[in-house]
């Protein structure tokens, strides 16, 4: 297992943030607003109408406003991660983040406030009149105590749900997590001795959320940097502390912690010794949360205790603490019934349900994703991993019902299995598989040559790659070249990068009998095979990946798409019983689309058009699409008649031969592919169950130029994905971002991955 910690430079984020359009938001209408008839319906005179509707009925504002889908994400900077009063101005990109968290997720609109004030009271006058404009509020880096007062009286004074997730959303995870490591330790929840340790507000809210489930209030000590909060201290304490307060001999944390069942640190880094872990209790449960650097290492806690379950906030060890599995989902259930508020209930709910999913079996997508370890119930999964694509048919549904069984629920849901259904659809499955196929990368690191090592970006995607913990980076080009430019761009974090050429390498002769044995039958003479080996850096690198001397190549930025497949070709063969092709991935409007051949084949034959079809719907699955494969043209099913669209025709002829097991149609032009109403209207014997995901172009030009109109009108695009060589190669566009080089090299890796048939 890989358990190297990915890391960001400064410059990394920077130029994430600042690339293009600055920030990570923009507002995008959800209606056309194309001619006058539409700017006349979406506002003067057409808004008029419900406007009145929601005069007289206020409720309906929820059927002609995006309100019930619209979360605000509101701070004054004033505990910004672990960085401490930075300020409501810098705080904002944390704010977007989180917005960018809820689309992401649970499909929740969201807009970042930030509110420049510290006092409480102008808080809380600042946020408490936006009730008519939001669904929730969603309460973030707001430093403690004030930040227990401003959700309490926002509570009190809006009828939506107002939530402080830096409290509740840690509180839950630790909860389902605690849920399943007491359940595996053989313990009932009103016998266990809990210790905490930190009094802000996460660790008040784990402790009064678990004092909620079950937990007797004598049970919890709760510690802060003056030692124990006991009944009748008074140094230190506020009223949030003074709740907790229990009669106790213990002062220290290291007194309480002798005997103690649970630990929950949500402190600092070393607040835990390995003396006071063995000094815990029988199969202790170690939740060590406190970010980026745990209480207590695991591998520490192993070494005295083999018998304890830990859980930390990091990505690296098991059982991570994240909120991203609470909160987009718990907005995503009250939104959905209309909540006045979030509740104990609610809260319970979400952490039970989370617990649950950790002890159903696992998708084989997600267990590939984490193979360096295997995820089965246990003390080494006790939470469901972030990118688990179940999370959003499990915890909305049981938010939701706690809402109504507590009677906070305005509108709510008849049909549950609907409403789990309706869920499941929101999201794009392949935003939650290209993570998975990326977390995959990090669990199994791969050796990845750069073929056009001396170029900055190419360097600086190296060093991307690398951080990212998704193997080995090696540069091809000369090492004094390749320094002078990591100098001249002051790049950090390149020391130790790899740097080969034909001049360094041990292999270079046998890149050269390799290479000759395969291309002296075609007029190339061995003094020109050394030449390729000695300055065609594609040649090179290609040669390592055929020697088994890297496990993958990425190339292109300097060349064209072509003369690198052309390089590529003279080295790796494709795949036998494959079709060469290039495939672009374009993710837009809440949906996933795959375009073939975007880059290989000029014109192929109708048999080609089929192994496209065959080919790209294999992969569609492996991103979590049920294939619906549409075979373009410029025509309808013969309507006109074009001599040029018969090899279409004919292509869905030898699908019909083949019987493949996925739905496919043709020909079509792309707007009836993509508009399935119109296709059923026009069409009404149309093989297809739904718009089209795959779409075979007819050749290569209308191919590529459609990819790269995308590609630059909206959405996000993967690609050109090389698929049917039989060594792992990407070839990126000219000029492509740092971005798509990491991007390239991590697909590139997928020898053994999710989609694996790219290369193999």
């Amino acid at each position: 297992m890989n358990t190297k910690k990915p890391t960001i430079t400064e410059e990394d984020a920077l130029q994430f943030h600042a690339n293009g359009r600055p920030g990570k938001i923009e507002i995008i209408a959800s209606k056309p607003l194309t001619t006058q008839r539409d700017l006349s319906l979406a506002y003067s005179p057409g808004v008029a109408y419900p406007c009145l509707h929601i005069a007289k009925d206020p409720n309906t504002a929820y059927d002609y406003t995006a309100k019930g889908n619209l979360v605000a994400v509101i701070s004054n900077g004033t505990a910004v991660l672990g960085l401490g009063d930075l300020g409501a101005l810098a705080s904002k990109p944390v704010m977007e983040g989180k917005a960018v968290l809820f689309k992401r997720f649970a499909d929740i609109d969201s807009i970042d406030l930030e509110v420049d004030t510290k006092d409480v009271t102008e808080f809380v006058n600042s946020v408490r009149y936006l009730g008519p404009s939001f669904g929730g509020i969603n309460l973030e880096d707001i430093k403690a105590p004030e930040c227990f007062i401003i959700e309490q009286q926002l509570r009190e004074m809006m009828d939506i749900p107002v939530f402080h997730d830096d409290q509740h959303g840690t509180a839950i995870i630790a909860a389902a997590g605690l849920l399943n490591a007491i359940h595996l330790t053989g313990r009932d929840i009103k016998d266990v001795k809990l210790v905490v340790n930190g009094a802000g507000a996460a660790s008040i809210a784990c402790v009064e959320l678990v004092k909620a489930m079950g937990l007797p209030h004598e049970n919890a000590i709760l510690c802060d940097t003056k030692g124990v909060i006991y009944q009748g201290r008074t140094e230190g304490m506020n009223q949030w502390k003074s709740a907790h307060a229990v009669r106790t001999k213990a002062r220290s944390l290291e007194e309480a912690m002798s005997g103690a069942d649970v630990f929950f640190g949500l402190s600092a880094k070393g607040a835990v010794t390995p003396a006071m872990v063995k000094a815990m209790a029988t199969k202790p449960i170690i939740f060590a949360m406190a970010n980026p650097d745990p209480e207590i290492t695991p591998e520490e806690v192993h070494a005295v205790r083999s018998d304890a379950i830990v859980a930390t906030g990091r990505s690296d060890y098991a059982n991570q603490v994240n909120n991203v599995l609470g909160f987009p989902y718990i907005f995503r259930g009250a939104l959905d019934v209309r909540a006045s508020t979030i509740n104990d209930a609610m809260k319970i709910a979400a952490a039970h349900a989370i617990a649950e999913l950790a002890r159903e079996d696992v998708p084989d997508e997600v267990d590939a994703a984490y193979s360096g370890r295997r995820l089965r119930f246990g003390p080494e999964y006790i939470i469901p991993v972030p990118f688990d694509p179940r999370l959003i048919t499990h915890v909305p549904p049981a938010v939701a019902k706690a809402a109504m069984d507590s009677g906070v629920a305005r509108k709510p849901i008849i049909d549950m299995d609907a409403y789990v259904a309706s869920l499941a659809s929101r999201l794009d499955p392949a935003a939650n598989s290209l993570q998975l196929i990326f977390e995959r990368v990090r669990h199994n690191p791969k050796r990845v040559v750069f073929a056009e090592g001396e170029e900055e970006k190419v360097i600086r995607a190296a060093i991307a790659y690398r951080s990212a913990g998704y193997g080995t980076p090696v540069l091809v080009g000369r090492a004094d070249r390749i320094a002078e430019v990591i100098k001249a761009q002051s790049l950090h974090d390149a020391e130790g990068l790899q740097v080969v050429s034909a001049a360094t390498t041990p292999h270079r002769q046998q890149y050269h009998d390799m290479l000759y044995e395969r291309l002296q039958r075609k007029g190339i003479l061995s003094r020109d095979v050394q030449r390729m080996v000695n300055q065609d850096r594609n040649v090179f690198a290609a040669s390592m990946v055929a020697a088994g001397h890297a496990d993958a190549m990425v190339t292109g930025v300097t060349r064209s798409f072509n003369v690198c497949l052309d390089d590529t070709l003279r080295v790796i063969d494709p795949r036998p019983g494959q079709t060469l092709m290039g495939l672009t991935i374009l993710v837009a409007g809440g949906r996933t689309v795959l375009l073939a051949d975007t880059n290989v084949h000029e014109l192929p034959s109708a048999e080609q058009l089929a192994d496209f079809a065959v080919q790209t719907a294999a992969i569609a699955r492996q991103l979590g699409h049920e294939p619906r494969v549409a075979l373009l043209s410029f025509s309808n099913f013969g309507n006109p008649p074009r001599e040029k669209a018969v090899r279409i025709r004919e292509a869905v002829l030898v699908l019909d031969q083949r019987r493949v097991d996925f739905e496919y149609e043709g020909e079509m032009q792309a707007n009836v592919a993509l508009n399935y109403g119109l296709m059923k209207e026009l069409y009404p014997f149309t093989r297809l169950s739904g718009p089209a995901n795959i779409l075979i172009m007819p050749a290569l030009h209308s191919a590529n130029i459609a990819a790269k109109l995308m590609q630059e009108l909206g959405g996000t695009s993967f690609g050109p994905v090389l698929v049917g060589l039989s060594k792992p190669v990407q070839i990126v566009q000219t000029g492509a971002t740092v971005n798509e080089l990491v991007t390239a090299a991590a697909f590139a890796s997928l020898a053994t991955s999710p989609l694996s048939t790219m290369h193999r």
